[in-house]
């Protein structure tokens, strides 16, 4: 699997503002096509959550070919949140 367009999350600012930072982390499937068919929340703030299935919607795939044809594959994402120290 070759990730071939990734979207940047937005970064909740609620969470900015308080602080909150940390790993979402997904369970996704990968259509034959690419794209994100189906995806679940495994782990994360949940003022982080929706920012990143948001964006991890968006995301595309060269498709995995097993025998030659596209097959679906589920995978696991890791989207990380961090304030930057400045």
């Amino acid at each position: 699997m070759h990730l071939i367009d990734r979207i940047q999350p937005n970064y909740p600012p609620i969470a900015r503002a308080v602080g909150v930072q940390g790993q979402v982390i997904l369970r996704a499937i990968i259509s034959r096509q690419g794209t994100i068919a189906n995806l679940q929340v495994v782990s994360g703030h949940p003022m982080l959550v929706k920012a990143a299935v948001d964006a991890v919607k968006q995301w595309r795939y060269r498709p995995y070919v097993l025998n030659g044809q596209p097959v679906e594959v589920e995978t696991q994402i890791t989207v990380n949140f961090l304030l930057s120290g400045g």
